[in-house]
C-alpha cells in the first residue's frame, strides 16, 4: 500500500497547535501522526488523498495567530503498523482507574477499566486533553442501566467506557465511516456487545427516544449548530458532556445551552481545553 508524507510545519509550534493539526488531518483521512522539530508528519493512503480537502483544512484553520505550511512527498515503504507503535500511541491512565493501550503494549498498569483499541488516528487515543475530560467526567457518572450516546465517537473510547461502566445501551454516530469501521473493530476487541455505531451526523437524532446521558467531544461550531438536536433527545434529568473546545468558549457554549432550558452543571480544563457539564431539569 503506498502512502504520502505531509510534512506540517506550524508557526508557533506547540502542543495545542500540533494537535489540532493532528485532529483535522485525520478528518479527510490521515492514518498516522509523527511530530518534528517543527510541526507534525502526517500519512495518508495514496488513493485517500485529497489534496482539496488538504488546502481547505489549512485556509481554515481555527487557531489565530496561526500559519500552517505544508509539503507532500511520496512515503518510502515500510510497516505503518509498527511505526505507530514506536512513534505515537503509548499506554495512558487516566484517574489512576482507567488504562487504555493497544494490543502491542505488554506489562500495562492493571486498573478498574482497561479499554484495548487498535487506533487509525491520533485522535481519540486518550492522550488529547478533551477526550482525558470526558473519560474523567465518565468515571464520576452514573451511568448503571443508563443509555447514553457518544457524538462524534472517533474510536469509540468513550462508548466502550460508558458500556463497562454499566450503561444499557450505547449508540455511537460518527460522520466518518473510516472512524464508524474503526470504532467495530474496538468494540469487538472489547468483548462489548450494547454498543451500536452508526455513520453519519445529528440529523440522524431525529425522532430517537431520550437518552439518559450525551456525549459529544466534537469542537465548538458543531456543538453550537447541534445543540438543539441534542436537547431533543434528552428528558428530564439527563445529562449532557461537551468538549472539543478552549475554556475562552464556555461563555457561548453555556449561553446558547441555557436558552435550550440546560442548567450548567460544572466544567474541566486541561492546558485550557474545556469539557463542561448541563442537565435538563
Amino acid at each position: 500500500m503506498k502512502y504520502y508524507e505531509i510534512t506540517f510545519t506550524t508557526t508557533p509550534c506547540n502542543e495545542v497547535v500540533n494537535d489540532v493539526v493532528s485532529a483535522l488531518a485525520g478528518e479527510i483521512g490521515c492514518e498516522s501522526f509523527v511530530e518534528w522539530e517543527q510541526g507534525v508528519l502526517a500519512y495518508i493512503q495514496q488513493d485517500l488523498f485529497d489534496e482539496s480537502a488538504l488546502k481547505d483544512m489549512v485556509a481554515n484553520f481555527p487557531l489565530p495567530d496561526t500559519t500552517i505550511l505544508y509539503k507532500v512527498e511520496e512515503a518510502e515503504d515500510k510497516d505503518w503498523n509498527e511505526e505507530w507503535e514506536k512513534n505515537f500511541f503509548q499506554p495512558i491512565v487516566i484517574g489512576e482507574r482507567c488504562c487504555i493501550h493497544s494490543t502491542f503494549h505488554k506489562d500495562t498498569p492493571q486498573t478498574e477499566y482497561e479499554i484495548l483499541i487498535n487506533p487509525q488516528m491520533a485522535f481519540g487515543t486518550g492522550h488529547h486533553e478533551t477526550t482525558s475530560s470526558i473519560i474523567c467526567e465518565l468515571l464520576d457518572a452514573d451511568l448503571q442501566d443508563k443509555t447514553v450516546l457518544d457524538m462524534g465517537c472517533g474510536t469509540s473510547i468513550l462508548a466502550i467506557l460508558a458500556s463497562m461502566r454499566g450503561a444499557k445501551e450505547v449508540t455511537a454516530i460518527d460522520i466518518d465511516d473510516w472512524c464508524v469501521n474503526n470504532s467495530r473493530d474496538n468494540i469487538a476487541l472489547n468483548h462489548i456487545n450494547n454498543i451500536t455505531v452508526e455513520l453519519g451526523d445529528a440529523r440522524l437524532l431525529e425522532g430517537r427516544a431520550p437518552f439518559d446521558v450525551i456525549i459529544a467531544n466534537i469542537n465548538r461550531n458543531i456543538l453550537l449548530a447541534d445543540i438543539e438536536r441534542y436537547t431533543a433527545c434528552m428528558h428530564a434529568g439527563s445529562e449532557l458532556y461537551m468538549s472539543g473546545f478552549y475554556v475562552e468558549d464556555i461563555p457561548a457554549i453555556q449561553s446558547k445551552a441555557e436558552s435550550l432550558g440546560l442548567k450548567f452543571v460544572h466544567h474541566r480544563e486541561k492546558n485550557n481545553w474545556a469539557a463542561v457539564k448541563f442537565l435538563l431539569e
